[in-house]
């Protein structure tokens, strides 16, 4: 038997009141499916239970990490800089896009619950999409400050005001929800009448997107697009600040300042590129990739929303001296 049978068996037996559960089209499309069904990681489902542990263990970490940035910056008045709050924007992107998507993936693989409703698999859907391009946007933030700090440290108070900052926050924020708001839009007229498992952890706009029973070729011409001018845009205008930024260092007069400036941007060029490595592959795969096994693009997708949010509380709290000592400080205190 296999999963698409054994889901079908599964949900037959479990909600007799819904019909027959076949393997074929169905004969009467249904423009708003009740559910879907999320099959996992294919090929792996004996060791869902497993997979789960470390996906929860990346998790908490995110949860409490993002969650300490959050109240070290807002206690401290020293740390109400551009660079802190700029890394406070991105601590409540990684609290979205990892609560949006790591706990009902954590139901799937410790309690097997497959289903999820079509309403709830848009609105997963849209949060994935639009906190991750949301995410890209403050990394491009952060790069600019540190062009800045680094290059025009005189004015560096001077341009990027708290105005300034919220400006660019408030920006960053509309183009996320402005790209991708369609996307739950457009899926939700589409007709299905395919079989309604998905096969992937949540609710990808692709896995998605091939259920439905017309035509397909514009909607996902105009995802993958999006995706590829919000993640190049971003990655040329970080990688042309970086540049600057090594012209800028190198022309220091002392082997200390240099290294204490590329100090500055190193915890920043690290989760940069964990982001838009596994972001890019995933890209890559959905457009290239057909040889790719299911499970290694699903794995990969999985890491690309997983590892960033458990990634950045780390980095950032270990190589920002402020950051640490605050926590260290608090920390004393309490156990004292």
């Amino acid at each position: 038997m296999t999963l698409a049978e054994h889901f079908c068996l599964q949900r037959t037996l479990s909600q007799k009141t819904e019909g027959i559960c076949t393997m074929e089209p169905a004969n009467k499309s249904e423009i708003s499916p009740n559910s879907f069904l999320l099959m996992g990681i294919p090929g792996l489902e004996h060791l869902h239970i497993w997979i789960g542990i470390p996906f929860c263990s990346m998790y908490v970490v995110a949860v409490v990490g993002n969650v300490t940035i959050l109240a070290v910056v807002r206690a401290e008045q020293s740390l109400h800089e551009p660079m802190f709050l700029f890394l406070c924007m991105l601590s409540v992107t990684d609290l979205v896009l990892s609560t949006s998507t790591l706990p009902r993936m954590l139901c799937l693989f410790w309690l097997g619950a497959h289903h999820i409703a079509f309403e709830a698999c848009l609105a997963q859907m849209f949060f994935i999409h639009s906190f991750t391009a949301m995410e890209s946007g403050f990394f491009l933030a952060m790069a600019i400050d540190r062009y800045v700090a680094i290059c025009e440290p005189l004015r560096h108070a001077t341009i990027l005001t708290h105005s300034r900052i919220a400006k660019m926050g408030a920006a960053v924020l509309v183009r996320g929800v402005a790209f991708f708001s369609p996307h739950p839009i457009l899926l939700k007229q589409l007709p299905y009448c395919r079989t309604r498992i998905i096969a992937h952890t949540y609710c990808e706009f692709m896995a998605v997107v091939k259920l439905a029973c017309e035509d397909i070729g514009a909607t996902k011409r105009y995802s993958l697009s999006v995706a590829f001018m919000i993640g190049s845009c971003d990655c040329l205008f970080i990688a042309f600040s970086y540049a600057l930024i090594l012209r800028a260092v190198f022309r220091l007069p002392s082997r200390e300042a240099r290294l204490k400036a590329l100090g500055t941007c190193g915890s920043h060029v690290c989760v940069i590129l964990v982001f838009y490595s596994t972001a890019g592959f995933t890209f890559l795969t959905h457009r290239f990739g057909h040889n790719v096994a299911p499970q290694v693009h699903i794995f990969i997708a999985n890491m690309y929303l997983v590892v960033p949010p458990f990634l950045n509380p780390i980095v950032y709290g270990i190589k920002t001296k402020k950051i640490r000592e605050h926590v260290l400080s608090s920390l004393r205190v309490k156990l004292s």
